[in-house]
């Protein structure tokens, strides 16, 4: 059973910055791809940033390039997210998500992901 724990979400001003990370449990991490996502109020889950399974592939949503940086640790079973120049736009609750085993590429289609956590709510005050 895969599960995914997102921590790190928090309070903070435009231009600040947070550190999102998303610890998941079993031994298929290593194998899979990883992908954030994130969803404002009245508004579709959007994707954020994806990496592949060994983190030398990343892609990002347009709006954050350069601002936003995914990273994964395998012996820690541990993706992260660090978000600078933050922006009251960047507001959402933020999902770690996982594509099933056996699945390395990196996607942008949140159908395309199986295992997902809770999230973490990212408030961006002007």
């Amino acid at each position: 059973q895969v599960q995914l724990v997102e921590s790190g979400g928090g309070l903070v001003q435009a231009g600040g910055s947070l550190r999102l990370s998303c610890a998941a449990s079993g031994r298929t991490f290593i194998i899979s791809a990883m992908g954030w996502f994130r969803q404002a109020p009245g508004k579709e889950r959007e994707f954020v940033a994806t990496i592949n399974w060994n983190g030398g592939s990343t892609q990002y949503e347009d709006s954050v390039k350069g601002r936003f940086t995914i990273s994964r640790d395998n012996a820690k079973n541990t993706v992260y997210l660090q978000m600078n120049s933050l922006k009251p736009e960047d507001t959402a609750v933020y999902y770690c998500a996982q594509r099933v085993p056996g699945n390395g590429v990196g996607s942008r289609d949140r159908y395309d992901y199986h295992y997902w956590g809770q999230g973490t709510q990212v408030t961006v005050s002007s």
